[in-house]
């Protein structure tokens, strides 16, 4: 997932995403845990999608920390 196709979601569909994510992210931490993650690159690629999204999301809403 690309940053650049993230920018064009609305926030209501990059919320939905994130929510998605995280459910994943979860789902192969466990997995991971109980020794049944096959592909275990796939934890680490969710990782950085979650904070692409987490930070199309900071943009778009203009927070600043």
């Amino acid at each position: 997932m690309k940053a650049a196709d993230l920018r064009d979601l609305t926030l209501e569909e990059l919320g939905a995403k994130l929510k998605e994510l995280s459910e994943e992210l979860f789902n192969l931490s466990f997995q991971h845990s109980s020794q049944q993650l096959d592909n275990t690159a796939r934890l680490g690629q969710a990782k950085k999608d979650l904070a692409r999204i987490k930070t199309v999301l900071r943009e778009k809403t203009g927070e600043k920390q």
